[in-house]
């Protein structure tokens, strides 16, 4: 793992602290009292190295906070060596654990600790940093080692506690990015599918009936031309609508593959209000007799959304006439303003028979996303007096003066 600046400080400070307060440790216990002599034994000579060793460990206790707690261990408690290097490593096995392994460390480290400061206390007296607040007294000195490691075991403990809270917010706050980005993905491929289905569902849809009019009646209609040019267009527009949903799913981050990269290829310009008409005249152009009201006020500051909305909706509705009512009339009212709301009203008769028609029946279900996204409400279905209608009305926030 990358450490910082300070970190590295804090780690070459904490090594040579230990290095200094352990070499100091064997120089105490080998002291002779009154003389200047020093009489190591074989076990302080042994806990010196050990002692050493556990300090040097402590540049990995963040990497492997267990198995070096386990070895600053071995020196306090087998041993005659000091429990800092311990304490130091405590603080690391609290930041990254919890459970057992946090308890039980703790419980050894403040054990530790305790052999530690006994020791201490029963050196000579110019050389105990102990004996200066504990008691002579048995009971009492036992009283004390025990209050003195459990503060000293409390602040690496404290320090320890306060990082892991710290690292586990930034891993919450990593998930959560990741979770909300993954949910963004989601609705974005969502909207691209529905945009796919809305567009090319139309165009192939009239592609296709222009398709059948012209192998029909291309021997004897005079306009068996112009249905051919509507056959050329429509289809050149869908080629074109579907290499623009591509370069979307493609180009513009909304896949697991990352974000494109800068001056990729812009997201398709989404229909309006204003965009109307010309879907009303494709439709005609594609054999729907349509009887048009519009009446709308103010269109062109129609919020992006709404408009693309009830463009799509439109568009389903007047395909699904030419679908599975051909040649069968429709009444067409748009109608609505700012702050009145915009209502879309499709009327067709139904045919006599149930027309087959291929698709993926769908397309109500997008309709009726793209309204509840925008809050507003949608009737569809037919009637009793042989009429199919689709009602829906779309929320249209008068503009703050």
């Amino acid at each position: 793992m990358e450490r910082s600046g300070p970190q590295v400080v804090c780690t070459v400070l904490a090594v040579f602290a230990c290095v200094l307060i352990s070499t100091g440790n064997l120089i105490a216990d080998a002291s002779v009292a009154g003389t200047e002599d020093l009489r190591p034994t074989a076990l302080m000579m042994l806990s010196w190295p050990v002692a050493l060793a556990a300090a040097v460990l402590l540049v990995w206790r963040h990497r492997w906070p267990v198995v070096v707690t386990g070895v600053t261990l071995l020196a306090p408690l087998l041993m005659r060596g000091d429990s800092l290097a311990a304490l130091i490593a405590l603080a690391a096995l609290v930041a990254h654990h919890t459970g057992w392994r946090r308890w039980t460390g703790t419980a050894l480290v403040v054990a530790a600790t305790g052999f530690a400061v006994w020791r201490d206390a029963g050196r000579v007296t110019d050389l105990s940093l102990a004996e200066a607040w504990l008691s002579t007294e048995t009971g009492a000195k036992l009283t004390g080692v025990i209050i003195t490691a459990l503060v000293f075991t409390a602040v690496p403990f404290t320090v320890g506690a306060v990082r892991y809270s710290t690292l586990e917010s930034r891993r919450r706050d990593v998930e959560e990015r990741a979770l909300r980005d993954q949910v963004a993905r989601r609705e974005e491929q969502t909207r691209i599918a529905r945009e796919m289905h809305d567009v090319l569902g139309h165009r192939l849809s009239l592609l296709s009936l222009q398709a059948g009019a012209l192998e029909v009646n291309a021997a004897t209609t005079p306009d068996a031309a112009e249905a051919a040019k509507t056959v050329r267009t429509t289809a050149r527009q869908s080629l074109d609508d579907l290499r623009q949903v591509i370069g979307v799913l493609r180009g513009n981050g909304f896949t697991d593959r990352g974000p494109a990269a800068p001056g990729g290829p812009a997201e398709p310009p989404q229909p309006t209000l204003t965009d109307v008409p010309e879907l009303i005249a494709s439709a005609r152009r594609a054999g729907l007799a349509a009887n048009v009201t519009i009446l709308l006020d103010q269109a062109t500051t129609a919020p992006a959304p709404l408009g693309t909305a009830a463009y799509r909706i439109l568009q389903e509705a007047l395909t699904n006439v030419l679908r599975h009512a051909p040649g069968a009339p429709a009444e067409v009212t748009v109608r609505g303003g700012p702050g009145a709301g915009l209502g879309i009203e499709v009327v067709n008769p139904l045919p006599p028979q149930p027309v087959p028609s291929p698709g993926s029946g769908t397309g109500l279900t997008g309709v009726n996303e793209r309204i509840s996204l925008l809050g507003g409400t949608l009737t569809a279905g037919p009637g009793a007096d042989g009429f199919f209608a689709l009602r829906a009305w779309l929320p249209w926030v008068a503009p703050t003066p």
